[in-house]
């Protein structure tokens, strides 16, 4: 993915949606190396896919409002329920599917890995005690809004921002101060409101439904 992100650099933004299916194809490979032995049930590929729906829905209808979405409250939940692997390709496919109505561009790469990463880190939550902390989880959603507008911030100044110096690296990051906290609060409120709620019916599905291989 690194390899793929360094290329679209290279070639000023070029065949950005060839290299977005490449790094989709990329975060799908750690679920089949995790199902190496085990065929993926289909309740498992329809939560994933009704994951991604809810996340995409969750993003199209609030664009207007910068930095406001709720497509991160899903990603996270996704990882808490499904652990790292599945957390990721949540996130990744939710950038490439909501930017199908949003519009792709050399951007949709960098939000695939940007969304992947929050699943994975999300899904790293799952078996620990820090994932049923209310206030852990809100902590951690807050500081995922920042971490997600620093990495597009990174994408942004390596494509656009000549010369790089030090103060036009800091203005670039600067300049995107207050969307990055209007997605910082927007994540923060919605696990304040509903994480414990959602949290609980997903693990619910889960379980009912066998969505994930029991070991």
């Amino acid at each position: 993915m690194a390899a793929f992100l360094v290329l679209i650099l290279l070639l000023k933004g070029q065949h950005y949606l060839l290299f977005s299916f490449m790094i989709l194809i990329c975060s799908i490979l750690p679920a089949y190396w995790r199902f190496e032995r085990e065929t993926i049930s289909t309740q498992t590929l329809m939560f994933i896919a009704v994951l991604i729906a809810l996340g995409v829905a969750g993003r199209v209808p609030l664009a207007s409002i910068p930095g406001v979405q709720a497509a991160s409250f899903i990603i996270i939940l996704s990882g808490i329920s499904l652990g790292p692997e599945l957390g990721f390709i949540t996130g990744a496919t939710t950038a490439l599917v909501s930017n199908m109505f949003l519009g792709q561009g050399p951007w949709t790469p960098w939000q695939m890995v940007a969304w992947g990463l929050m699943g994975l880190t999300a899904g790293l939550l799952s078996n620990t005690k820090l994932s049923h902390s209310l206030i852990f989880m809100i902590i951690f959603a807050f500081i995922w809004g920042f971490l997600f507008g620093w990495i597009m911030d990174l994408w942004y100044a390596l494509a656009y921002v000549s010369p790089i110096t030090v103060k036009s690296f800091f203005l670039a990051y600067a300049s995107s101060f207050l969307f990055d906290l209007n997605h910082a609060i927007s994540n923060a409120v919605l696990i304040a409101l509903f994480y414990k709620g959602w949290q609980k019916l997903f693990n619910r599905l889960v379980k009912k439904y066998r969505i994930l291989p029991t070991k």
